[in-house]
């Protein structure tokens, strides 16, 4: 009988989409392919995204790895990419390492990921060199994730927020919206579209609606946090439902 292997995830605590989305893909996953998944949680309080509150829910990145690891999950992943990409360029490299040692300390071996590393991981293997992108943010907040994007070799085209600072707002979003708001952007030269740069904000029954729409590959920060989670496994990347990014052709630059 084939192993469940099981999934850690680190949840912003008013989050209700992480928890949604990734499950839905590796059950999706399931229909496919052998390995089976259970979904395991830690939480870190977190009601509004603004700054104040992001610089105090990072601080509770180490106590969740370390509940994960007493349940010796296979790999681990947090879901606040805002609260990453605010604390500077290339954090989310930091955030790994911290992470990766606290569950080396707690004795176990799970790999670890951030949704923030996941998206600019995914955007990389498929070959992004200019995106456009929709999130849910302050003006000031978006302002900020496109530049650590660009920083990271990455060119920003267009970009859309829609200044919701409540995170359950952020999740009762209709994700079929995005539908309308995507046609809004500047689309011309631009290689990926990043539906929704927040994994909180819903985009998932959006994703390949949208990319026979534009004609363009379309994906989003949970997508490739799915992505990421089953190529640190070693793992298949194909995700029925999941856009480009989840046919299986794609793999981490590391890997290529």
């Amino acid at each position: 009988m084939q192993r469940a292997y099981r999934i850690g995830q680190i949840v912003p605590s008013s989050n209700t989409t992480m928890e949604t989305e990734i499950p839905a893909m590796l059950h999706a996953r399931a229909g496919v392919a052998p390995e089976r998944f259970t979904f395991h949680s830690s939480r870190m309080r977190m009601h509004k995204v603004t700054p104040e509150e992001l610089v105090k829910m990072n601080k509770e990145g180490i106590r969740c790895a370390a509940e994960l690891s007493d349940a010796r999950v296979d790999v681990l992943s947090t879901a606040c990419l805002v609260a990453i990409m605010a604390m500077g360029h290339g954090y989310h490299r930091t955030v790994e390492s911290e992470l990766r040692a606290a569950v080396l300390e707690n004795g176990a071996d799970a790999k670890v990921a951030t949704s923030a590393g996941a998206l600019i991981e995914g955007l990389k293997a498929m070959g992004a060199k200019r995106i456009a992108l929709l999130a849910p943010y302050t003006k000031p907040l978006t302002s900020l994730v496109v530049s650590y994007i660009e920083a990271e070799g990455i060119s920003v085209k267009d970009h859309a927020c829609f200044e919701i600072a409540d995170n359950l707002k952020v999740a009762d979003r209709d994700p079929m919206l995005l539908l309308e708001d995507v046609k809004k952007l500047d689309l011309s030269d631009v290689d990926v579209v990043v539906l929704s740069a927040c994994v909180q904000m819903q985009s998932l029954p959006a994703i390949e609606r949208a990319e026979q729409m534009l004609g363009k590959p379309v994906t989003s920060t949970s997508v490739c946090t799915a992505w990421r989670m089953l190529s640190a496994l070693g793992l298949e990347t194909k995700i029925p439902g999941a856009g480009s990014l989840g046919s299986g052709r794609y793999k981490l630059a590391t890997e290529a």
